[in-house]
């Protein structure tokens, strides 16, 4: 058998071609087992140092609602400050998911290119704002405006429990707080329901097109569908970022320990904003409480992830 140079050099291409697959999936393994590694390794740390603390506080950690890790003998749990943490997420996600879903069909929809591209810029110029001038503007422009606005919601929604306040004060509230939160997750939500939007192939909007569908209509039909787990995706990365937000909560919010369903009056606190505004102060014990409440907070971003990529699995399974 006669081998000719061509077949020798398909050859070496094939095996050099090999060579580099099995190289760059082993990077590529490496690379995720160093992820993997590291997690577990941040996991491992929060549950060593937190320990301490748990054993001190036994079951009252995760039921009291007072924070005095240092005192004796010590008194202090997470409950509050996990339900501030998830009232304001939730609540910013409310009111930041609609505006970002209607900004990015806006500019991937409606806009004409220019227009589209300099609001997706202005849009996106909103996460790079850093979070201490997110606070700061909370604190001294925002918090004070928007007195009358709950002043208002107070008297014409009073009677629905969120909007109750009996003390007709206002201030720093969890509304507040929900708000500034509201304008740092609406860029992130915005930015990736846009791309996503723009992944539908022209084809399904042309296809409702030519049956006579509106634009509202195409939208609903051959948009939002196969776009819903990349949204859900969004909204979660959005949550992440909620319930992680540290300095702009902790100048907007008024550091109280109370559970209650009143959004609008002043006080409230999260894990984040508590771990920063205790940790220079705190004690032995202290430090190792606020990890304990760090480490409660990792467990609920994974939660929500993990919720989040099981609905987005059983999207995709219908959609097939």
């Amino acid at each position: 058998m006669v081998v000719t140079p061509e077949v020798d050099g398909i050859r070496a291409g094939e095996r050099g071609g090999q060579t580099g697959d099995r190289v760059f999936q082993g990077v590529t393994t490496a690379v995720a087992g160093t992820v993997v590694v590291i997690l577990l390794a941040m996991t491992a740390f929060l549950l060593i140092r937190a320990w301490p603390a748990v054993r001190a506080a036994g079951g009252d950690f995760l039921l009291e609602r007072e924070w005095f890790p240092d005192a004796t003998p010590a008194r202090f749990g997470i409950a509050a400050l996990v339900w501030g943490t998830l009232v304001s997420s939730i609540l910013a996600l409310a009111i930041a998911v609609p505006v970002a879903l209607g900004s990015a069909l806006y500019v991937t929809e409606y806009a004409r290119p220019a227009v589209g591209r300099w609001i997706g810029y202005l849009v996106d110029v909103l996460a790079a704002v850093p979070s201490v001038v997110y606070g700061l503007w909370g604190l001294l422009f925002l918090v004070p405006r928007m007195v009358p606005a709950q002043r208002f919601l107070a008297e014409h929604l009073g009677f629905l429990p969120f909007f109750g306040n009996p003390d007709g004060v206002y201030g720093k509230s969890v509304f507040a707080a929900s708000v500034v939160l509201a304008l740092m997750v609406l860029p992130i939500v915005a930015a990736v329901s846009r791309e996503i939007f723009r992944q539908v192939p022209q084809e399904l909007r042309e296809a409702a097109l030519a049956l006579g569908a509106t634009r509202w209509e195409v939208i609903r039909t051959a948009v939002l569908p196969p776009s819903r787990s990349g949204v859900i995706g969004a909204v979660i990365l959005g949550l992440g970022r909620a319930l992680g937000e540290t300095i702009a909560v902790a100048l907007v919010l008024a550091a109280t320990f109370d559970i209650h369903i009143r959004i609008l009056e002043p006080g409230g606190n999260t894990i984040a904003a508590n771990i920063a505004t205790k940790f220079g102060e705190a004690g032995e014990v202290g430090r190792s409480a606020l990890i304990a409440s760090g480490l409660v907070l990792f467990a609920i971003t994974l939660a929500a992830t993990m919720a989040a990529r099981s609905v987005i699995r059983r999207s995709t399974v219908a959609a097939r």
